[in-house]
Protein backbone atom coordinates (compact mmCIF):
# COMPACT_ATOMS: atom_id res chain seq x y z
CA UNK A 1 0.00 0.00 0.00
CA UNK A 2 1.18 3.47 -0.65
CA UNK A 3 0.72 7.14 0.93
CA UNK A 4 -1.58 7.43 3.40
CA UNK A 5 -3.56 10.76 2.36
CA UNK A 6 -6.71 12.99 4.37
CA UNK A 7 -9.12 14.70 1.98
CA UNK A 8 -10.01 18.52 2.28
CA UNK A 9 -13.57 19.45 1.71
CA UNK A 10 -12.86 20.20 -1.68
CA UNK A 11 -12.05 16.86 -2.39
CA UNK A 12 -8.47 17.17 -2.46
CA UNK A 13 -6.21 15.11 -1.57
CA UNK A 14 -3.08 15.75 0.99
CA UNK A 15 -0.25 13.54 2.12
CA UNK A 16 -0.42 13.06 5.93
CA UNK A 17 3.45 13.15 5.81
CA UNK A 18 4.33 16.57 4.79
CA UNK A 19 8.13 18.16 4.21
CA UNK A 20 9.24 20.99 6.21
CA UNK A 21 11.49 22.93 4.50
CA UNK A 22 13.56 24.23 7.63
CA UNK A 23 16.48 22.20 7.31
CA UNK A 24 17.55 21.94 3.89
CA UNK A 25 20.31 19.69 3.49
CA UNK A 26 24.24 21.71 2.92
CA UNK A 27 26.84 20.10 0.82
CA UNK A 28 29.28 19.77 4.07
CA UNK A 29 26.62 17.21 5.79
CA UNK A 30 24.41 19.12 7.99
CA UNK A 31 21.30 21.57 7.72
CA UNK A 32 20.98 25.67 6.45
CA UNK A 33 19.21 25.97 9.99
CA UNK A 34 22.46 24.52 11.85
CA UNK A 35 24.55 25.67 13.97
CA UNK A 36 28.12 25.03 14.49
CA UNK A 37 30.81 26.15 16.02
CA UNK A 38 31.89 28.43 12.66
CA UNK A 39 28.69 29.87 12.46
CA UNK A 40 25.92 28.66 10.36
CA UNK A 41 26.81 26.40 7.98
CA UNK A 42 29.18 27.97 5.30
CA UNK A 43 28.99 25.39 2.38
CA UNK A 44 25.66 26.20 1.48
CA UNK A 45 23.05 24.18 0.57
CA UNK A 46 23.40 21.04 -1.14
CA UNK A 47 21.05 22.30 -4.22
CA UNK A 48 21.27 18.72 -6.54
CA UNK A 49 20.97 16.82 -3.14
CA UNK A 50 17.84 18.99 -2.34
CA UNK A 51 16.40 18.01 -6.25
CA UNK A 52 17.15 14.10 -5.42
CA UNK A 53 14.81 14.38 -1.96
CA UNK A 54 11.87 16.14 -3.31
CA UNK A 55 11.89 13.99 -6.42
CA UNK A 56 12.33 11.07 -4.47
CA UNK A 57 8.98 12.37 -2.11
CA UNK A 58 6.97 13.45 -5.16
CA UNK A 59 7.45 9.97 -6.73
CA UNK A 60 6.29 8.38 -3.49
CA UNK A 61 3.38 10.16 -2.80
CA UNK A 62 4.20 13.23 -0.51
CA UNK A 63 2.46 16.57 -1.75
CA UNK A 64 2.79 18.80 0.69
CA UNK A 65 5.57 21.50 0.88
CA UNK A 66 5.63 23.93 3.93
CA UNK A 67 8.28 26.75 3.76
CA UNK A 68 8.67 30.62 4.85
CA UNK A 69 10.77 33.42 3.96
CA UNK A 70 12.57 33.65 7.40
CA UNK A 71 12.97 29.59 7.22
CA UNK A 72 16.89 28.93 5.81
CA UNK A 73 18.41 32.80 6.54
CA UNK A 74 16.27 33.47 3.48
CA UNK A 75 16.83 30.88 1.01
CA UNK A 76 14.05 27.78 1.86
CA UNK A 77 11.48 29.08 -0.61
CA UNK A 78 13.79 30.03 -3.43
CA UNK A 79 15.78 26.31 -3.07
CA UNK A 80 12.66 24.83 -2.26
CA UNK A 81 11.12 26.43 -5.28
CA UNK A 82 13.91 25.86 -7.86
CA UNK A 83 13.41 21.91 -6.44
CA UNK A 84 9.84 21.33 -7.29
CA UNK A 85 10.50 23.36 -10.62
CA UNK A 86 12.89 20.63 -11.49
CA UNK A 87 10.97 17.87 -10.34
CA UNK A 88 9.15 16.79 -13.51
CA UNK A 89 6.03 17.12 -11.62
CA UNK A 90 2.94 19.74 -12.82
CA UNK A 91 2.22 22.60 -10.69
CA UNK A 92 -1.16 20.86 -9.72
CA UNK A 93 0.68 17.94 -8.46
CA UNK A 94 1.39 19.36 -5.15
CA UNK A 95 0.81 21.98 -2.59
CA UNK A 96 2.67 24.53 -1.49
CA UNK A 97 2.50 26.24 1.79
CA UNK A 98 4.07 29.22 2.84
CA UNK A 99 3.86 32.44 5.42
CA UNK A 100 3.70 35.91 6.01
CA UNK A 101 6.69 35.96 8.51
CA UNK A 102 6.47 39.45 9.30
CA UNK A 103 8.33 39.33 12.15
CA UNK A 104 10.46 42.21 12.11
CA UNK A 105 8.88 46.01 13.25
CA UNK A 106 10.08 47.02 9.63
CA UNK A 107 7.91 44.23 7.92
CA UNK A 108 4.86 45.41 9.93
CA UNK A 109 3.42 47.97 7.77
CA UNK A 110 1.46 46.44 4.71
CA UNK A 111 3.55 47.54 1.53
CA UNK A 112 6.42 45.63 3.55
CA UNK A 113 3.97 42.60 3.82
CA UNK A 114 2.57 42.69 0.09
CA UNK A 115 6.32 42.76 -1.40
CA UNK A 116 7.06 39.79 1.18
CA UNK A 117 4.07 37.91 -0.85
CA UNK A 118 5.08 38.54 -4.20
CA UNK A 119 9.24 37.41 -3.16
CA UNK A 120 7.58 34.41 -2.10
CA UNK A 121 5.43 33.44 -5.35
CA UNK A 122 8.84 34.56 -7.53
CA UNK A 123 10.94 32.40 -5.53
CA UNK A 124 8.67 29.56 -5.40
CA UNK A 125 8.17 30.05 -9.28
CA UNK A 126 4.48 29.80 -8.84
CA UNK A 127 1.44 32.25 -9.43
CA UNK A 128 -0.69 31.34 -6.33
CA UNK A 129 -0.01 29.22 -2.59
CA UNK A 130 -2.25 26.82 -1.95
CA UNK A 131 -2.01 27.56 1.84
CA UNK A 132 -1.08 30.99 3.09
CA UNK A 133 -0.53 31.22 7.14
CA UNK A 134 -0.03 34.11 9.30
CA UNK A 135 3.20 33.10 10.55
CA UNK A 136 3.75 32.33 14.73
CA UNK A 137 0.36 34.76 15.55
CA UNK A 138 1.40 34.27 19.55
CA UNK A 139 5.34 35.15 19.16
CA UNK A 140 6.04 38.35 21.16
CA UNK A 141 2.48 38.57 22.60
CA UNK A 142 -1.02 39.98 21.89
CA UNK A 143 0.18 43.27 20.95
CA UNK A 144 2.47 42.28 18.14
CA UNK A 145 0.14 40.23 17.17
CA UNK A 146 -1.92 43.13 16.62
CA UNK A 147 0.88 44.96 14.79
CA UNK A 148 1.68 42.20 12.10
CA UNK A 149 -1.91 41.25 11.41
CA UNK A 150 -4.59 44.10 12.81
CA UNK A 151 -3.49 47.32 12.72
CA UNK A 152 -1.76 47.37 9.35
CA UNK A 153 -5.00 45.84 7.35
CA UNK A 154 -2.97 42.59 6.60
CA UNK A 155 -5.25 40.13 7.65
CA UNK A 156 -7.92 41.67 5.62
CA UNK A 157 -5.25 42.00 2.30
CA UNK A 158 -4.98 38.21 2.81
CA UNK A 159 -8.23 37.63 2.99
CA UNK A 160 -8.61 39.60 0.00
CA UNK A 161 -6.01 37.56 -1.89
CA UNK A 162 -8.19 34.42 -1.58
CA UNK A 163 -10.95 35.93 -2.54
CA UNK A 164 -8.40 36.81 -5.83
CA UNK A 165 -7.68 33.09 -5.89
CA UNK A 166 -4.16 34.21 -5.38
CA UNK A 167 -4.01 32.06 -1.94
CA UNK A 168 -6.17 28.88 -2.00
CA UNK A 169 -6.58 28.63 1.83
CA UNK A 170 -5.51 31.05 4.34
CA UNK A 171 -4.34 29.50 8.28
CA UNK A 172 -2.31 30.54 11.06
CA UNK A 173 0.70 28.85 12.37
CA UNK A 174 0.71 29.25 16.38
CA UNK A 175 2.84 29.39 18.95
CA UNK A 176 2.99 31.49 22.64
CA UNK A 177 0.08 34.08 23.49
CA UNK A 178 -3.30 31.69 24.23
CA UNK A 179 -5.25 35.36 23.53
CA UNK A 180 -3.51 35.18 19.55
CA UNK A 181 -5.07 31.97 19.37
CA UNK A 182 -8.70 32.38 21.31
CA UNK A 183 -9.14 35.89 19.12
CA UNK A 184 -8.53 33.79 15.74
CA UNK A 185 -10.68 31.27 16.66
CA UNK A 186 -13.46 33.70 17.97
CA UNK A 187 -13.32 35.33 14.31
CA UNK A 188 -13.63 32.38 12.81
CA UNK A 189 -17.17 33.34 11.59
CA UNK A 190 -15.64 36.04 9.45
CA UNK A 191 -12.71 34.91 8.23
CA UNK A 192 -13.64 31.20 8.00
CA UNK A 193 -9.98 29.86 8.59
CA UNK A 194 -9.01 27.21 6.35
CA UNK A 195 -6.72 25.32 8.32
CA UNK A 196 -4.30 26.26 11.84
CA UNK A 197 -0.96 24.89 12.24
CA UNK A 198 0.03 23.59 15.92
CA UNK A 199 2.41 21.84 17.65
CA UNK A 200 1.27 18.64 18.71
CA UNK A 201 3.12 15.49 19.78
CA UNK A 202 2.17 12.53 23.03
CA UNK A 203 4.27 15.54 25.16
CA UNK A 204 2.84 18.23 24.54
CA UNK A 205 -0.98 16.74 23.92
CA UNK A 206 -1.27 17.02 28.19
CA UNK A 207 1.43 18.58 29.14
CA UNK A 208 2.55 21.96 27.68
CA UNK A 209 1.34 23.95 30.18
CA UNK A 210 3.25 21.67 32.75
CA UNK A 211 6.07 23.10 30.92
CA UNK A 212 5.67 26.60 30.48
CA UNK A 213 2.54 27.64 32.17
CA UNK A 214 2.10 30.12 29.07
CA UNK A 215 1.48 27.19 27.08
CA UNK A 216 -1.86 25.64 25.60
CA UNK A 217 -2.36 21.50 25.90
CA UNK A 218 -2.53 20.58 22.18
CA UNK A 219 -5.11 18.62 23.22
CA UNK A 220 -7.58 22.00 24.41
CA UNK A 221 -5.90 23.10 20.73
CA UNK A 222 -6.87 20.00 18.61
CA UNK A 223 -10.34 19.60 20.11
CA UNK A 224 -11.24 23.62 20.09
CA UNK A 225 -10.31 23.60 16.17
CA UNK A 226 -12.29 20.67 15.36
CA UNK A 227 -15.16 21.93 16.89
CA UNK A 228 -14.71 24.69 14.40
CA UNK A 229 -13.94 21.92 12.00
CA UNK A 230 -10.57 23.66 11.05
CA UNK A 231 -8.30 21.07 9.70
CA UNK A 232 -4.85 20.72 11.67
CA UNK A 233 -1.17 20.96 10.30
CA UNK A 234 1.02 19.23 12.39
CA UNK A 235 4.78 21.15 13.32
CA UNK A 236 6.95 19.52 15.85
CA UNK A 237 5.15 16.13 16.00
CA UNK A 238 8.98 15.15 16.85
CA UNK A 239 10.30 17.80 19.46
CA UNK A 240 12.67 19.29 17.45
CA UNK A 241 13.95 15.41 17.27
CA UNK A 242 13.88 14.80 20.76
CA UNK A 243 10.94 12.06 20.76
CA UNK A 244 13.31 10.34 17.32
CA UNK A 245 17.03 10.50 19.32
CA UNK A 246 17.24 7.68 22.23
CA UNK A 247 16.00 7.80 25.53
CA UNK A 248 16.15 5.53 27.88
CA UNK A 249 12.80 6.74 29.81
CA UNK A 250 11.01 6.26 26.34
CA UNK A 251 12.53 3.24 25.09
CA UNK A 252 11.37 1.24 28.64
CA UNK A 253 7.75 2.47 27.63
CA UNK A 254 7.60 1.73 24.15
CA UNK A 255 9.99 -1.14 22.62
CA UNK A 256 8.50 -3.47 24.48
CA UNK A 257 5.52 -3.36 22.50
CA UNK A 258 7.58 -3.37 19.31
CA UNK A 259 10.83 -3.65 19.30
CA UNK A 260 11.26 -3.16 15.47
CA UNK A 261 9.93 0.32 15.50
CA UNK A 262 11.93 3.24 16.33
CA UNK A 263 10.94 6.22 18.65
CA UNK A 264 10.28 8.38 15.69
CA UNK A 265 7.84 6.02 14.63
CA UNK A 266 6.19 5.95 17.56
CA UNK A 267 5.49 9.78 17.90
CA UNK A 268 4.30 10.05 13.45
CA UNK A 269 1.69 7.05 14.50
CA UNK A 270 0.79 9.16 17.93
CA UNK A 271 0.45 12.24 15.64
CA UNK A 272 -1.31 10.66 12.73
CA UNK A 273 -3.90 8.12 14.82
CA UNK A 274 -6.10 11.80 14.73
CA UNK A 275 -8.73 12.20 11.94
CA UNK A 276 -8.71 15.78 12.11
CA UNK A 277 -4.89 16.15 11.39
CA UNK A 278 -4.66 17.27 7.70
CA UNK A 279 -0.50 16.67 7.33
CA UNK A 280 2.24 16.34 9.40
CA UNK A 281 5.22 18.61 8.95
CA UNK A 282 9.06 16.68 9.50
CA UNK A 283 12.30 18.89 8.68
CA UNK A 284 13.96 15.89 7.45
CA UNK A 285 17.41 16.43 6.01
CA UNK A 286 18.95 13.14 5.19
CA UNK A 287 17.98 10.82 2.64
CA UNK A 288 17.76 7.48 4.94
CA UNK A 289 15.35 9.97 7.43
CA UNK A 290 13.19 10.10 4.26
CA UNK A 291 13.02 7.21 3.26
CA UNK A 292 11.73 5.96 7.07
CA UNK A 293 9.19 8.11 7.49
CA UNK A 294 7.74 7.46 4.18
CA UNK A 295 7.77 3.80 4.86
CA UNK A 296 6.27 4.93 8.17
CA UNK A 297 2.96 6.67 6.26
CA UNK A 298 2.64 4.20 3.58
CA UNK A 299 0.49 3.52 5.26
CA UNK A 300 0.30 4.92 8.72
CA UNK A 301 -1.15 2.63 11.34
CA UNK A 302 -3.26 4.45 14.12
CA UNK A 303 -2.75 3.76 17.49
CA UNK A 304 -4.38 1.34 19.60
CA UNK A 305 -5.46 2.33 22.93
CA UNK A 306 -3.00 0.38 24.81
CA UNK A 307 -0.41 1.94 22.68
CA UNK A 308 -1.62 5.64 23.75
CA UNK A 309 -1.55 4.68 27.02
CA UNK A 310 1.87 4.27 26.55
CA UNK A 311 3.03 7.01 24.95
CA UNK A 312 1.42 8.91 27.94
CA UNK A 313 3.58 6.70 29.93
CA UNK A 314 6.84 7.81 27.72
CA UNK A 315 5.22 11.44 28.25
CA UNK A 316 5.34 10.98 31.74
CA UNK A 317 8.79 9.49 32.01
CA UNK A 318 10.64 12.01 29.60
CA UNK A 319 9.15 14.93 32.10
CA UNK A 320 10.35 13.48 34.91
CA UNK A 321 13.79 13.94 33.37
CA UNK A 322 13.42 17.56 33.49
CA UNK A 323 15.21 18.09 30.42
CA UNK A 324 14.92 21.07 28.53
CA UNK A 325 12.25 21.68 26.07
CA UNK A 326 14.65 22.83 23.40
CA UNK A 327 13.42 21.74 19.87
CA UNK A 328 16.76 23.11 18.19
CA UNK A 329 14.80 25.48 15.89
CA UNK A 330 17.96 27.57 16.47
CA UNK A 331 15.85 31.27 16.52
CA UNK A 332 17.63 32.04 19.89
CA UNK A 333 20.95 32.57 17.28
CA UNK A 334 23.38 33.46 16.54
CA UNK A 335 24.10 34.34 20.64
CA UNK A 336 26.23 37.88 20.17
CA UNK A 337 28.47 36.70 23.11
CA UNK A 338 29.30 33.29 20.83
CA UNK A 339 27.31 30.98 23.21
CA UNK A 340 25.76 27.35 21.23
CA UNK A 341 22.72 27.43 23.16
CA UNK A 342 21.43 24.61 21.18
CA UNK A 343 24.35 22.22 21.56
CA UNK A 344 24.63 22.98 25.12
CA UNK A 345 20.73 22.18 25.31
CA UNK A 346 21.60 18.80 23.57
CA UNK A 347 24.32 17.73 25.92
CA UNK A 348 22.36 18.41 28.67
CA UNK A 349 18.97 16.52 27.62
CA UNK A 350 21.28 13.70 26.43
CA UNK A 351 23.05 12.80 30.00
CA UNK A 352 19.47 13.25 31.77
CA UNK A 353 17.64 10.93 29.09
CA UNK A 354 20.57 8.30 29.60
CA UNK A 355 19.78 4.89 31.04
CA UNK A 356 22.35 4.79 33.54
CA UNK A 357 23.48 8.23 35.07
CA UNK A 358 27.23 8.33 33.30
CA UNK A 359 29.93 9.48 35.69
CA UNK A 360 31.17 13.08 36.40
CA UNK A 361 34.65 12.52 34.01
CA UNK A 362 32.32 11.40 31.48
CA UNK A 363 29.63 13.94 31.61
CA UNK A 364 32.89 16.62 31.06
CA UNK A 365 34.08 14.29 28.48
CA UNK A 366 30.69 14.65 26.35
CA UNK A 367 30.41 18.72 27.16
CA UNK A 368 33.29 18.82 25.58
CA UNK A 369 32.85 17.17 22.44
CA UNK A 370 29.46 18.47 22.10
CA UNK A 371 30.65 22.20 22.31
CA UNK A 372 34.12 21.85 21.61
CA UNK A 373 35.09 25.32 22.05
CA UNK A 374 35.02 26.57 25.93
CA UNK A 375 33.48 30.45 24.98
CA UNK A 376 30.36 28.71 23.48
CA UNK A 377 29.57 27.35 26.97
CA UNK A 378 27.65 28.01 29.13
CA UNK A 379 29.81 29.79 31.92
CA UNK A 380 30.15 32.80 29.50
CA UNK A 381 26.57 33.41 29.22
CA UNK A 382 25.58 37.38 30.61
CA UNK A 383 22.01 37.01 30.86
CA UNK A 384 21.34 39.32 28.08
CA UNK A 385 17.93 37.77 27.54
CA UNK A 386 18.39 38.59 24.00
CA UNK A 387 17.88 34.53 23.02
CA UNK A 388 14.95 34.21 25.24
CA UNK A 389 12.29 36.89 23.52
CA UNK A 390 12.98 34.88 20.25
CA UNK A 391 12.18 31.26 21.63
CA UNK A 392 9.06 29.54 20.84
CA UNK A 393 8.86 27.73 23.37
CA UNK A 394 9.07 30.27 25.96
CA UNK A 395 12.58 28.56 27.67
CA UNK A 396 14.37 30.96 30.33
CA UNK A 397 17.42 30.76 28.65
CA UNK A 398 19.57 32.49 30.64
CA UNK A 399 18.33 30.57 33.85
CA UNK A 400 19.27 27.44 32.15
CA UNK A 401 22.39 28.51 31.34
CA UNK A 402 22.57 29.22 34.62
CA UNK A 403 21.18 25.95 35.95
CA UNK A 404 24.13 24.18 33.55
CA UNK A 405 26.87 26.40 34.52
CA UNK A 406 25.76 25.48 38.12
CA UNK A 407 25.55 21.74 37.37
CA UNK A 408 29.02 21.91 35.35
CA UNK A 409 30.87 23.49 37.92
CA UNK A 410 29.90 20.93 40.58
CA UNK A 411 30.83 18.07 38.36
CA UNK A 412 34.18 20.22 38.08
CA UNK A 413 34.36 19.89 41.87
CA UNK A 414 33.48 16.40 41.81
CA UNK A 415 36.88 15.36 40.07
CA UNK A 416 38.84 17.71 41.47
CA UNK A 417 38.11 15.69 44.70
CA UNK A 418 39.11 12.14 43.30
Amino acid sequence: MGMTYRFRSDGSRVSLLGYGAMRLPTVDGGHANGWNPDGYSKSGIDQEMLDRQVRYMLERGVNYFDTSPAYCRGESERRLGDALARSGFARKDYIVATKLSNFAPQQFPLDACRKMFEDSLGFLRTDYVDNYLLHSIGNGGFETFSKRYLENGALEWCAKLREERRIRNLGFSYHGDPKAFEWCLDHHGEYRWDFCQIQMNYVDWRHAKEVNDRNLDAKYLYERLTALKIPVVIMEPLLGGRLARYSYALARELTPLDPESTLAKWAFRFSGSFPNVLTILSGMTRTEHIEENIATFSPLKPCSEEEFAALERAAQALLRTNSVPCTACNYCMPCPYGLDIPSIFAFRNEVLTAKTPPSARETLRRYAALVPEELRRADHCIGCGRCAVHCPQSINIPREMALIDEWVDSLKNEEARR
